[in-house]
């Protein structure tokens, strides 16, 4: 199962390096036709692909220290370097779009009179569906091997495309005489960067200090219940660890039961949690069903 958990990171490798060197391309070209052009949209688009780079990059490192194993420092191997290699990105984003708005709000109050040329909606355009296109293969993938990182990274792939279609439409709206759109578009730009960064700031660091969806625990907790020789569920808590989950179990079952029919019971648990919702770890506690019993006579007191 790691076995398989660790391959699946080195996949995610081709995703990670397939945003650096789609954003390497992109930023390029937007920085060069948005000086040309002189488009305040386009330069910011730009910009906003050049920190893409960095962040990309970092996604890339958190995908190669997840692969590390366990060691005695890391007894439960470096999964959450994914974690923070998407918090990592999230910074540089922020940092980025704070940068963006600093610089369009100045062109704004500066004024201009000139609209900047059509060709810099073409590039736009063109950069849009490129990005489009890098966003459905790094989602497929990311859904595929269950990765955080490289989530992150299809997130900010699509928000890229959206930008650049929002640049296009300033850049266009500027030819009928109205030269503000093309900085009022960059503001607008700079704020969605920002709302980028901002969502996968929060849910990495849901993950991190082991935030978990109740609904999945639930669904958890119907799984365990329905085994046979399983009297209640006392407690059950899980928690990630990069693309791998961890669930905490306590258990009643019958108070006679022997030591190894006991086991018994916490093995089927155990196996049904991995089998029906791929949990990676699973750690049983099994106590007697007396317990169960008087929890039930004091709520109804």
């Amino acid at each position: 199962m790691d076995q398989l958990k660790y391959d699946n990171l080195k996949l995610g490798e081709k995703g990670a390096i397939l945003s650096i060197a789609a954003y390497i391309l992109l930023s390029s070209l937007k920085l060069f036709i948005g000086y040309t052009a002189d488009s305040e949209a386009l330069k910011a688009d730009g910009l906003n692909n050049a920190t893409d780079i960095v962040a990309s990059i970092a996604v890339l490192i958190g995908l190669r220290l997840s692969q590390r194993p366990a060691d005695r420092d890391h007894t439960y191997g470096h999964w959450k370097a994914e974690g923070i290699a998407s918090l990592v990105a999230s910074f540089i984003m922020m940092a980025v779009g704070l940068q963006v708005l600093y610089e369009a709000v100045g062109a704004i109050f500066e004024g201009r009179k000139d609209s900047p040329d059509l060709v810099a909606a073409y590039t736009g355009f063109f950069c849009a569906a490129v990005m489009y296109l890098v966003y459905r293969y790094n989602k497929k993938l990311a859904e595929k091997i269950r990765s955080q990182a490289l989530m992150a990274a299809a997130k900010d792939n699509i928000s890229d495309a959206w930008v650049s279609i929002g640049t296009v439409i300033g850049i266009i709206g500027s030819q009928f005489g109205l030269p503000w759109m093309d900085p009022l578009t960059a503001v607008i730009v700079g704020f969605l960067i920002c709302k980028t960064a901002w969502d996968i700031f929060r849910d990495t660091t849901h993950h991190l200090t082991d935030g978990y969806d109740e609904k999945k625990i639930d669904l958890y907790k119907e799984t365990v219940l329905a085994v046979k020789g399983v009297e209640g569920v006392k407690d059950i808590r899980a928690r990630s660890y990069g693309s791998n989950t961890s669930v905490d179990i306590i258990l009643f079952v019958e108070a006679d039961l022997d030591l190894l029919r006991a086991h018994e019971i916490s093995t089927r648990v155990e196996n049904e949690l991995k089998l029906v919702h791929d949990i990676s770890y699973v750690h049983v506690h099994v106590e007697p069903s007396i317990e169960n019993e008087a929890i039930q006579n004091n709520r109804e007191l």
